[in-house]
């Protein structure tokens, strides 16, 4: 049921296209949507019955907005941007960009095939994705070997190895005609389309003429060719007769949840596939309609020429907006892979439920377990510092984040300690405090990203009340604070909480005080691991620091390439050389680390 001032709101709301944005008690945006009608969706989530995460998601509401747009295309495109925006924890999150490989024909005057992973609006011809680096390698090795193009750096005055291999066609020497280069990347094209018959016949054509001349070897090797094709391309389930790249997307919906499976068709064949599972607060058609937007909004994802949907899909809005045709095939191969990524979905599905069933006391339970011990609605997401520091020398501060009890790595942070005790007496555990808690959260601010629900201090009193005052005095920012305690033998005792730091205590055998432990080890850990880094690079600085001619630049080169004393030493002089240093200085690097390190062995004998 709303709330009475939820009531009022949802009784001012115009039957207009447009997006809303839920928010929770700490007025953080939960879920954005779209709709055709935001007066009939909006009241859908107040006036009907709902199970599962969506049932999860109405009960946290306590405000929303809307956003009036003219057309529902419009409201597709804003929806995109509100979520990229603010990330809310209900919507699907994709990372920006895929990780995987394409081919590319540079697009230059000798242009040339490389492995890339940035697509960029250059002119440059991109094929794939390819399913990881060693496929692309593997295809773009045969390639360079049956229709090379350039592979050296050119204008070198003298052919190159690779001339004389037949994997250059000799920029390195000559001008290669324009019209030589266009016949070799059509054939390429075609090749990477799927038409491998013609290479084939000329591969076997050449082997047979091998053979007959007795080029045994040479035969051999084009035969490895014809058995490379076999495996790679032929092999794979051809699913038309013509080469147009095309993604297929399909679904399954079941208890609140959706698992959609995306197929990429390239070359004629089935190259790679995508899973996402998610919660489906909307119809599953909206949620595949926002998914496919959020999908191709995404760096490096090189669109399609044909997309294929389920016949429910608003195919001509989200043409509309990509400008790629949307089709539903009816009979055949294309139908066929359709009904297999649905079959797809709802495996993955299932094995979902599975897991959840066995895996949710110990995640979920286990932070609402914390969260009802200090008194406070529940929250997702936790974020945990804790600073680390050698007799007050190379302080460094590290943060953690669990979310719904789990580490969500990719979000952890690492800080050096800008402030330092001059004496090196110690450290000052509120300064350091101060310093770190206002530049994560002033970027959070001034970035418009959301705020945790929960910060965890790995410390006392000191560090609890230092974070409260930078929140609320210098940020203007109310985020519940507690500090993790240890106990004599340097094992979680307990929290505490408030002004005062009152002591809140867990059942030491719950699963809410096992995920306490976690949190304050995962902190610690990764504070600690950071510190020895920080420290080892110090020490190497330093070390670089004493030697005659080296400067600043040097000493950065080294780091950089290098980053330990070991690795210098066992680096050839030549490739301290080629970062740029001289020869002199590079040679006594190498003497003078050297000697302190046999000077640190002596010593210890």
């Amino acid at each position: 049921m709303a709330t009475e001032y939820l009531e009022h709101k949802l009784s001012l709301l115009p039957p207009r296209p447009g997006c809303y944005l839920m928010k929770d008690i700490n007025s953080k945006i939960i879920y954005v949507g779209k709709a055709k009608n935001l007066k009939n969706r909006v009241r859908s989530y107040f006036k009907s019955s709902h199970e599962g995460k969506t049932a999860k998601l109405v009960s946290e509401i306590r405000d929303f907005e809307t956003i009036i747009t003219s057309n529902d295309k419009e409201a597709f495109l804003l929806e995109i941007t509100l979520i990229q925006k603010h990330q809310p924890y209900y919507n699907i999150r994709l990372k920006k960009g895929t990780g995987y490989p394409y081919i590319k024909i540079t697009n230059e005057r000798d242009p040339k095939m490389e492995i890339t992973g940035q697509i960029r609006k250059d002119g440059a011809y991109y094929f794939g994705p390819y399913p990881n680096v060693y496929a692309a390698s593997g295809t773009l090795n045969f390639l360079q070997k049956v229709y090379p193009l350039r592979r050296c750096q050119g204008h070198l005055g003298r052919p190159c190895l690779y001339y004389h291999m037949g994997q250059c066609l000799g920029a390195c020497f000559k001008e290669v005609p324009q019209e030589k280069y266009d016949r070799q990347i059509e054939k390429i094209k075609r090749f990477l389309g799927g038409n491998v018959g013609e290479v084939k016949a000329s591969l076997k054509n050449k082997m047979v003429t091998a053979a007959k001349n007795r080029q045994y070897e040479r035969a051999a090797e084009l035969r490895d060719q014809i058995q490379y094709i076999e495996a790679t391309v032929e092999k794979q389930k051809i699913i038309s007769n013509d080469s147009t790249p095309r993604d297929i997307f399909n679904y399954y919906v079941e208890k609140g949840w959706i698992s959609t499976q995306v197929f990429f068709i390239r070359q004629a064949r089935l190259m790679k596939r995508e899973k996402r599972v998610f919660a489906c607060v909307n119809s599953p058609e909206e949620e595949l309609s926002t998914f496919i937007l959020q999908f191709y909004n995404r760096r490096n994802q090189v669109m399609p020429r044909e997309i294929l949907v389920p016949d429910n899909i608003d195919k001509d809005t989200l043409s509309d907006v990509l400008k790629v045709p949307f089709r539903t095939p009816q009979r055949g191969q294309k139908k066929a892979l359709m009904d297999m990524a649905a079959e797809n979905s709802k495996l993955v599905l299932q094995e979902k439920f599975r897991l959840m069933e066995l895996d949710n006391r110990q995640t979920y339970g286990a932070q609402e377990q914390i969260f009802k011990a200090l008194n406070l609605p529940y929250g997702h997401v936790i974020e945990s510092f804790d600073h680390s520091h050698i007799q007050g020398t190379n302080p460094v501060s590290a943060m953690v984040v669990f979310q719904d009890g789990r580490p969500e790595k990719s979000m952890y942070r690492k800080y050096k300690i800008k402030y330092e005790l001059e004496d090196h007496s110690g450290a000052d555990e509120a300064a350091n405090t101060r310093e770190v808690i206002y530049r994560r959260y002033s970027r959070l601010l001034k970035e418009e990203k959301p705020l945790p629900d929960l910060i965890l201090m790995d410390g006392g009193i000191i560090e609890l009340r230092a974070v409260m005052d930078v929140l609320q005095n210098e940020l203007g920012i109310n985020i519940p604070v507690a500090g993790m305690v240890k106990d004599n033998h340097h094992n979680t005792s307990h929290l505490i909480f408030g002004e005062e730091g009152t002591a809140v205590t867990l059942d030491q055998k719950s699963q809410g005080f096992y995920l306490l432990q976690r949190i304050q080890d995962e902190v610690h850990r990764f504070a600690i691991t950071f510190q020895r880094k920080t420290r080892s690079k110090n020490a190497l600085s330093s070390q670089l620091d004493s030697i005659q001619g080296v400067g600043p630049k040097t000493r950065t080169k080294l780091l950089k390439k290098y980053g330990s004393v070991r690795k210098i030493k066992e680096a050839p002089i030549e490739d301290i050389i080629d970062l740029g240093i001289p020869q002199t200085t590079a040679q006594t690097i190498k003497i003078t680390l050297s000697s302190i390190e046999t000077h640190k062995k002596y010593k210890k004998m």
